[in-house]
């Protein structure tokens, strides 16, 4: 086979491939977030059957507190996760020379200052910001 068609057909099988995965995937997310759903509004009507409307909407008000919870959890850790890669990517960047005529006067480092900011930002916003229940 000549070596011109693999160069070509390996993208366009590549790409194939990505974007098989990816129908997959948004299928079978889509199919949790019904069974989810189905279970949800299963459990929500046993309660109201066997305890009352009362203890229905008890159980929602808890659940709605358990997501606003996990969201803020979330926010706080993407928060830490980002602080630390901005501190990393600065102490690789004023360790690594960027030009051998530069030597260690480089400011290029100041580039991590972009993650930390904003790992910052979202752990402002997820401690004092953020709605709480």
């Amino acid at each position: 086979m000549d070596p011109h068609i693999l160069v070509v057909l390996m993208p366009i099988v590549g790409l194939f491939c990505v974007f098989s995965f990816l129908a997959v995937a948004s299928w079978s997310k889509a199919r949790l977030r019904e069974r989810q759903a189905f279970y949800k509004s299963e459990t929500i009507r046993k309660i109201a059957e066997s305890h009352g409307g009362s203890a229905a909407l008890e159980y929602l008000r808890e659940s709605d507190h358990n997501a606003a919870r996990q969201r803020r959890e979330g926010q706080r850790l993407a928060g830490l996760v980002t602080l630390a890669v901005g501190v990393g990517v600065m102490i690789f960047l004023r360790r690594v020379p960027i030009s051998p005529h530069s030597g260690s006067d480089s400011s290029a480092y100041l580039v991590g200052l972009i993650p930390v900011l904003v790992g910052v930002a979202l752990l402002i916003y997820s401690y004092l910001l953020a709605p709480k229940d």
